[in-house]
């Protein structure tokens, strides 16, 4: 091989020869995430690795290094795959998600739903984004299933979004929702606030709530086990999810599986959060995420999040009515699953109204029941199009 082909490859191998015009697209959007995620301080430890994943796999001539499958040579040996293309296995065999509820239910406090039960109601109404957005995403010509993992976006809840795409094996569209998904999970405070503005009143948001009742140690034993066995008997689908958030919630308070609960929340949690973050990132690849399909699921996804905070909102709202003004609206829009971002959305905007008005806890109730909802919801979309 002489100076000149020898150059000639070294050319053909970097980025620059490799590249299009959709992985610098997909680099500037990557850099966006990064600057959310950073400087803005919106859900960095999400969209860091997001955004870093997305990064890494758009440099040209990255893709094919990173995901490279693993071949059977002439000798009888395999060669070794791409580092992402054996960790986004814990997404594809899904792995990651139900370890994610694991953590969840392990850091979330369930009194404030415990001790407010009529905060299911609210829960349950944030889901309408997503069963509105079915019969949308229908309309704009997917099938069922398509449908069915585009209209999850509405339940804001990531780990969600992935589990139901999965199943359902939309893996086409899996970039698109997942993305979609965090994005919004960390716009809440940017989302929301309009639509608690518009759909309530001043004298509505300045509302103060009676005090919840203290919940007892048993209670807190005996509801994950109970919300287990129910849901598990109504629909089995939602197990995955729903047990391992019950079961992370029973092993925080038991008091007898400290260590457990501490791993559960902090170490696996973390390395999980990293892993699912990166390989989101990384199935954002410019070459096959550009496309029209990617567009009608980002706008879906706003419909869905937006109907489901309207919902909850709405809900609250007749209960406020119901209840001669005891209930302050604004914890309805902590109805959908980002916990606990929604939670502190409404009590910021409650805030405003009044600096000495406290609604956090009231607001937990119905956030952590968008948790159970959207798991619950996720599991009557496997049901219908899981086939």
């Amino acid at each position: 091989m002489n100076f000149v082909e020898m150059m000639k490859n070294l050319w053909h191998s970097t980025g620059f020869y490799q590249s299009s015009w959709q992985n610098y697209v997909m680099i500037v959007i990557a850099c966006v995430l990064l600057f959310v995620g950073i400087g803005l301080k919106k859900e960095p430890l999400l969209l860091v690795p997001i955004g870093f994943g997305m990064l890494f796999v758009n440099i040209p001539g990255a893709h094919e290094i990173l995901m490279k499958a693993p071949t059977v040579l002439e000798d009888g040996t395999t060669s070794a795959g791409g580092f992402l293309y054996y960790m986004e296995k814990g997404v594809e065999w899904v792995i990651f998600p139900p370890i994610i509820f694991l953590g969840i239910g392990a850091m979330t406090d369930f009194g404030p739903l415990i001790a407010s039960p009529k905060s299911f109601i609210l829960g349950a109404a944030a889901q309408l984004g997503i069963f509105i957005t079915l019969f949308g995403a229908v309309l704009l010509g997917f099938d069922g299933a398509a449908a069915a993992a585009t209209a999850i976006i509405g339940g804001a809840d990531g780990p969600t979004s992935i589990y139901v795409t999965t199943m359902l094996k939309q893996f086409d569209l899996l970039p698109a929702i997942t993305v979609a998904a965090y994005s919004y999970m960390a716009l809440i405070p940017i989302i929301q606030p309009p639509l608690m503005k518009l759909f309530t009143t001043k004298k509505e948001r300045a509302i103060k709530m009676e005090q919840l009742r203290p919940v007892s140690k048993r209670e807190k034993i005996v509801f994950p086990i109970v919300i287990t066995l129910i849901c598990g008997l109504i629909i089995p689908d939602s197990l995955p999810l729903l047990g391992m958030l019950m079961l992370g919630n029973l092993l925080k308070e038991c008091l007898v599986t400290d260590r457990l609960a501490n791993t559960a929340s902090n170490g696996l949690m973390n390395v999980i959060t990293i892993f699912l973050g990166v390989c989101v990132g990384a199935k954002s690849y410019g070459n096959t995420f550009l496309t029209l399909d990617t567009l009608k699921i980002v706008l879906l996804g706003l419909v869905a999040f937006m109907m489901g905070t309207i919902g909850g909102l709405l809900m609250a709202k007749l209960m406020c009515h119901l209840t001669h003004g005891k209930v302050n609206p604004l914890i309805g829009s902590a109805g959908v699953s980002a916990v606990p971002m929604a939670a502190r959305v409404s009590q910021t905007v409650a805030q405003k109204e009044d600096p000495n008005n406290f609604i956090l806890m009231h607001a937990m109730g119905p956030n952590v029941a968008g948790v159970i909802g959207s798991a619950v919801a996720a599991g009557v979309l496997l049901s219908i199009f899981g086939g």
